[in-house]
């Protein structure tokens, strides 16, 4: 018995028609299931390049960061997974509500582990004022709406140094940040508003959130 690899066996033949036509009508006479093998083994490898195109620009474009206090809770818990848009960012792509991740205040003498990175919400930016009165913050004269924390929410310690009549200005190029557990947050009214160039980038996904996979946009 003789196979394809075997030197003794005679070459493959069509009678009639030439070689290079021969080794078309022999790729034409291949079986559907091994044409259809081949079809899938070509798209299967163009899936492969694009997903690794795909995971090498956002591990360029996005870094993952876990959330070291109860600051933030409800929206983010201790210890949740969150991808923060880093590359092509500017601090000038944030707004009011962002939940930006920033390089550790130098005026920042609250405890906690030094020097460590922070996450909080934006609540005014620069040009804007900024007072609280009760439980309610107020930006250019008005009170904020708050649909990210839970109805009632206590607000903590106040603005210090900011009335009505004699709000906080925000410097240009600043950013007044709190966190949303607001009583226990330490945040911009103790060491004051951040300087945008200390943004790293802006949260935009959590994918573990209560201690199991959770995959939402913030």
């Amino acid at each position: 018995m003789t196979s394809a690899a075997d030197p003794g066996a005679a070459p493959e033949e069509v009678a009639g028609v030439p070689e290079d036509a021969a080794s078309q009508a022999r790729g034409a006479a291949a079986p559907p299931g091994r044409r259809r093998g081949r079809v899938l083994a070509g798209w299967a490898v163009a899936l492969i390049v694009a997903l690794s195109l795909a995971l090498g620009l956002r591990a360029v474009v996005f870094q993952a960061f876990w959330v070291p206090s109860t600051s933030m809770e409800p929206t983010l818990d201790i210890n949740d997974r969150i991808l923060v848009w880093k590359a092509f960012f500017n601090w000038h792509d944030v707004h009011q509500g962002d939940i930006v991740v920033f390089t550790h205040p130098p005026r920042d003498h609250c405890p906690g582990p030094a020097g460590s990175d922070l996450v909080k919400r934006v609540i005014a930016v620069g040009g804007q004022t900024i007072y609280s009165a009760g439980d309610n913050i107020y930006i250019d004269g008005r009170r904020l709406s708050e649909p990210y924390l839970p109805p009632h929410e206590p607000l903590g310690s106040p603005i210090p140094g900011a009335t009505s009549r004699a709000p906080f200005h925000v410097p240009p190029g600043d950013f007044y940040v709190m966190g949303d557990n607001r009583p226990v947050s330490c945040d911009s009214r103790f060491w004051g508003p951040i300087k945008g160039t200390s943004i790293i980038g802006k949260a935009v996904v959590i994918f573990w959130h209560h201690g199991r996979p959770d995959f939402h946009l913030l």
